[in-house]
C-alpha cells in the first residue's frame, strides 16, 4: 500500500462510520444530558452543560465521520447563543423559546429554498433518498408546515407549564412527535421513489 493510500484511509473509514445509531446518539445525548442535569441542579446548570455537551458531540462527530452536518451546526450555534443569553441573564425564557426559533429558522429556509426552486431538503437527505421532483417539493412543505406546528406547540407549552415539565416536554414530547412524523412520511416517499439505476 503506497503512502497515498494510507493517509486517505482514515478519511475513508471515518466517513464509513456514520450511520444512523452514531447520528442518534449525537444528538439525543446533550438532550438526555439537559433533562438530567436540569433535574437535579436547575435550568441554569443544565443550561450550561447542554451548550458544553454540544460542542462535545460536534467535535465527536468531526472525529468519527470526518464531516459536521448542517443541521447540527445551526441548533448548535442557536443554543451557544439563546443558552449565553440565558447564563447571562439570569433568564430561561431564552433557553425555552430558543427550539421556536430554530424550528421557525428551519421552516424558513425550506419555504425560502422553494421560492428560488432550490429544495434544501434534498441537499439534505438527497444521499440518503432518492425521489423525484414532485416528492422533493411535497416532503418540503410537509415539513415545512410541521416545524411551524412545532414551534407553535413549543410556546404554548413553555408559557403554560413549568419549567421542568418544559423540560420533560422538549425531550420526551418534542422528539417522539418528530420520529412519528417522519415515519408517517414513508407512504409520500414510496409513492414519489425514483427507481435506482
Amino acid at each position: 500500500m503506497s503512502k497515498a493510500e494510507k493517509d486517505t484511509q482514515p478519511a475513508d473509514k471515518r466517513q464509513d462510520t456514520e450511520h444512523p445509531g452514531l447520528r442518534l446518539a449525537l444528538d439525543l445525548g446533550p438532550l438526555l444530558l439537559f433533562f438530567a442535569t436540569n433535574a437535579i441542579y436547575g435550568i441554569f446548570f443544565a443550561t450550561a452543560f447542554f451548550m458544553v455537551a454540544i460542542v462535545i458531540a460536534l467535535i465527536t462527530s468531526r472525529l468519527l465521520t470526518g464531516k459536521i452536518a448542517k443541521m447540527p451546526l445551526v441548533t448548535a450555534v442557536l443554543v451557544m447563543v439563546f443558552g449565553g443569553l440565558t447564563l447571562y441573564l439570569q433568564d430561561e425564557t431564552f433557553i425555552k423559546i430558543k427550539p421556536t426559533v430554530i424550528y421557525c429558522l428551519f421552516a424558513a429556509i425550506l419555504m425560502g429554498g422553494l421560492a428560488v426552486n432550490r429544495i434544501f431538503l434534498q441537499a439534505v437527505l438527497g444521499e440518503v433518498f432518492e425521489l423525484s421532483g414532485t416528492g422533493w417539493k411535497l416532503l418540503t412543505y410537509r415539513w415545512s408546515g410541521f416545524f411551524i406546528f412545532l414551534a407553535m406547540l413549543n410556546e404554548a407549552v413553555w408559557r403554560s407549564v413549568s419549567t421542568d415539565m418544559w423540560v420533560s416536554f422538549k425531550v420526551f414530547g418534542l422528539i417522539p412527535l418528530t420520529v412519528i412524523f417522519a415515519a408517517m412520511q414513508a407512504g409520500l416517499m414510496k409513492k414519489h421513489s425514483k427507481p435506482s439505476e
